[in-house]
């Protein structure tokens, strides 16, 4: 399996360009320079950018120039610290992973389909030439089982669109549950070698997510010690969660999570990565803020380790804020170890 070379190492910048008041205050004054400086000072190699369509795009479908601008900026901050970029379209028209945006549609509107495929074409035609240094992903998070054959093909049209201005550009692609790692064997074969595909991992999601206001089913006073063991986690999971989730099945109950875990979890996606020769990569992985700050230092151990197995590239969920931020005021005992292990 190919590694994806530059893209080993990262972290995500969540909550700036997408999940976030669009206001330009916010875009000036969230990320600035300095955090580009310092993700590089941490030994980091490149940075996922989530972007909703309103940055750069009206609900038109207008272009606009103001947004653009603030991409090419944090481009040149990534040059600048070297760098190397994910342009995340995070979210677009009749999409998004947040059903509280209230945007539906995309996969049953050829209007909003064709949208998505010119503001590809604007992106491609614009950063085409940052191919060395610029991957484009092309949605976040596909939600439904039932939209796969559908994003099949909108993935396989708008790569062909996007070939036209950036024939060298990495593309990354993922499938439904949110980028489950179970969506993979259901993705097509790539057109071409610069296609990557990618997952999410917050595995176990029960200890992931304890606590986790918006996850269905989770009581939000829950906590579970990552040293639960497998069948504490499971009985827990049962209770507490209602989204789809890895589970625990083949584990011996009394076992405790370690990097045979992640090993089951990758397997069937590192098997059709070596059969077709497609680079894996793990856009979004980490842990809730009310999780122990130490414990959390350990699952990124024992996940990272799985990575490193594999040579699967990966970016951390998040930089700061969004309830995993590593720069928040509750990682700092622990926050120099854990920057080590992404």
């Amino acid at each position: 399996m190919r590694s994806f070379d530059g893209y080993t190492h990262g972290i995500n910048l969540g909550g700036w360009l997408s999940q976030c008041d669009h206001d330009p205050e916010h875009y000036a004054t969230f990320i600035t320079e300095d955090d580009f400086r310092n993700i590089r000072n941490y030994g980091l190699d490149h940075v996922r950018i989530p972007v909703d369509y309103e940055v750069i795009s009206d609900g038109s479908g207008n272009l606009k120039e103001e947004g653009f601008k603030i991409i090419d900026r944090a481009y040149v901050w990534c040059r600048k610290y070297d760098l190397n970029m994910i342009f995340d379209l995070h979210k677009t028209y009749g999409f998004s992973f947040d059903f509280g945006e209230n945007e539906t549609g995309f996969f049953d509107s050829e209007e909003y389909q064709e949208m998505f495929y010119k503001l590809w074409e604007a992106l491609s035609s614009r950063y085409g030439r940052c191919h060395e240094h610029m991957a484009f992903e092309l949605l976040n998070e596909v939600t439904d089982k039932e939209y796969c054959d559908t994003w099949n093909s909108i993935i396989r049209k708008c790569i062909s669109r996007i070939r036209v201005n950036a024939p060298e550009t990495y593309i990354i692609t993922g499938g439904y549950y949110n980028n489950s790692i179970d969506a993979i064997p259901d993705l097509e074969k790539p057109a071409d070698d610069r296609v990557v595909f990618t997952f999410h991992c917050y595995e176990p999601l029960i200890f992931t997510h304890q606590g986790a206001y918006w996850a269905p089913g989770m009581d939000a006073s829950f906590r579970i010690p990552l040293d639960a063991t497998y069948g504490q986690m499971a009985k827990a999971s049962k209770e507490y969660l209602s989204q789809v989730t890895v589970g625990f099945d083949g584990f011996d109950e009394d076992g405790r999570l370690s990097v045979e875990y992640f090993d089951k979890y990758f397997s069937e996606a590192v098997s059709v990565a070596e059969r077709l020769n497609v680079p894996l990569y793990c856009g979004e992985y980490g842990v809730i803020n009310l999780a122990d700050p130490e414990e959390t230092l350990r699952w990124y151990g024992i996940i990272s380790e799985a990575f490193d197995k594999y040579r699967i590239g990966r970016s951390a969920w998040n930089y700061k804020e969004k309830d995993f931020g590593l720069m928040d005021d509750h990682m700092s005992a622990v926050r120099e170890e854990v920057m080590k292990k992404l």
